[in-house]
């Protein structure tokens, strides 16, 4: 099957928007595919704040992005938009770091005023850099989350639902990738 970078743009260690992620890298994981999860916010911020493209973390950030098939990039929503952590590390990338890519946008927050963020702050930036299919994303309000001690999480019926059918779509796009990046 397909590599997956697992993207989580969440600042925090213990952020429902991370642990929604890992919780998604095992289904993607149980139909076959390869998921190498990146946490953003363990990349120095020296790095990403400096914008020190020959940084070791940024060079190998960048080699994951290549290597991938598809990306799942997960973001908490702050202030209407993406994380300010993502868009660090976006920035830093090449131009074209998503070319020939299938892309799932998933992003997490407190209110369904922020649920475009995903088609009005993400999906222009993941389209710049080149992807060859960003499939339809999801925003998962934090109250359908609920995160144990033990670092697993509750999803909420209807939000699990809908999560499982997002994935589902990127995994039966990333079949389609080259079809459609041989095309482009």
């Amino acid at each position: 099957m397909a590599t997956v970078l697992s993207v989580s743009g969440s600042p925090s260690a213990s952020s429902r928007t991370g642990r929604l992620l890992r919780h998604l890298d095992q289904q993607l994981a149980a139909q076959g595919h390869e998921v190498i999860p990146l946490d953003v916010r363990t990349i120095p911020a020296e790095a990403l704040l400096g914008a020190d493209f020959r940084h070791p973390a940024i060079v190998e950030a960048t080699e994951l992005f290549a290597r991938a098939d598809g990306v799942v990039v997960a973001t908490p929503v702050y202030k209407a938009s993406y994380s300010g952590v993502l868009k660090a590390l976006l920035d830093l990338l090449p131009q074209y770091a998503l070319a020939g890519k299938t892309v799932l946008p998933l992003a997490t927050g407190g209110s369904t005023a922020h649920v475009l963020a995903i088609d009005y702050a993400l999906r222009p930036v993941l389209n710049s850099m080149g992807a060859a299919h960003i499939v339809q994303g999801w925003f998962t309000l934090d109250k359908d989350i609920t995160a144990h001690e033990d670092g697993s999480i509750t999803v909420a019926p209807a939000a699990t639902d809908a999560l499982s059918q997002v994935v589902d779509q990127f995994s039966a796009a990333l079949g389609r990738t080259p079809y459609l990046a041989a095309a482009s």
